[in-house]
């Protein structure tokens, strides 16, 4: 049987923490930022846990993680 390959963009953006839950970035943080608070673009720069709805598809997508 052939190797499993990795999406490698979704390799990109998620880390294994280390309980083994995975850690992403927040989403709206790259653009059309004056009109967002400072306390709302701080809050989005913190990372954030896969909720757990998510986590069977991406260990899918990321067999060797």
């Amino acid at each position: 049987m052939p190797k499993m390959k990795t999406r490698k963009a979704a390799a990109k953006r998620f880390k294994v923490t280390g309980t083994g839950k995975l850690k992403r970035n927040k989403a709206y943080k790259s653009h059309i930022l004056t009109k967002k608070t400072t306390k709302r673009k701080r809050n989005l720069r913190k990372s954030a846990i896969v909720d757990a709805t998510n986590v069977k598809n991406m260990k899918k997508v990321l067999p060797y993680l």
